[in-house]
């Protein structure tokens, strides 16, 4: 390997790294910072009309496109292993889920904080909410879009195992993460939080997989 090979190898590790890091950091801040109604009631026009709604939202939607980035570029450096071809499933199938996916949270963020903040009574937002979320053209296209992030980032989490430069189980903590991002939309709010900890958590155990296999002890041992 070439010294240009081998700047541009660590370059490459660098940013498969910051990119999980980023995505990590913003699927914690979405939960974290974003208004629940008290006592498990439904989102109102007060948790609508809260800058942190926005903030919230924005975090998420900067998470589905750090971790698609941050796929990609995963992708190109095991593409030369057993892994590759999952890789390239898992760059397609995330990408694709996340297309799908963010026009929902665009509604949600922009839509609804306007709503909420509209001075409607609170039986018109909340019934304007739900024809927002539940209409079937975009809860078919936002479940959908869930259901190929989460096969992405299953196909991730082959590639890693496959590859032979990480642990096989590192990409699993991620890959659960991701299979129950449905789920957790059903649940209350400190179950919402440790969801979000759990793929920040993912996507650091991926990150830190990445830089160790780098080192020159592993290198030598082909781990």
């Amino acid at each position: 390997m070439t010294v240009s090979d081998r700047i541009d190898r660590r370059t490459g590790v660098t940013r498969i790294c910051a990119l999980f890091a980023l995505a990590g950091v913003l699927f914690v801040v979405y939960p974290v910072v974003r208004p629940y109604a008290a006592a498990g009631a439904p989102d109102g026009a007060p948790e609508f009309a809260s800058p942190w709604w926005l903030v919230a939202h924005l975090a998420a939607v900067g998470g589905f496109i750090a971790f698609g980035l941050a796929l990609a570029a995963l992708s190109g450096l095991l593409k030369r292993t057993p892994g590759g071809r999952a890789g390239v499933v898992a760059v397609a199938a995330s990408w694709i889920g996340i297309g799908l996916t963010l026009p929902y949270y665009g509604a949600e963020t922009f839509a609804l904080h306007t709503l909420g903040g509209s001075g409607l009574d609170e039986n018109a937002v909340t019934t304007f909410a739900e024809s927002v979320r539940m209409g079937a053209v975009q809860a078919t296209l936002f479940g959908a879009g869930l259901l190929l992030l989460a096969g992405g980032a299953a196909a991730a989490a082959v590639a890693i195992g496959r590859s032979g430069r990480l642990a096989g189980w590192t990409g699993i903590p991620m890959a659960v993460g991701f299979a129950l991002f449905i789920p957790q939309f059903y649940v209350g709010a400190p179950l919402r939080i440790a969801h979000g900890v759990l793929i920040g958590i993912g996507c650091a155990v991926v990150g830190l997989g990445v830089l160790r296999s780098q080192s020159p002890r592993s290198t030598m041992t082909g781990a």
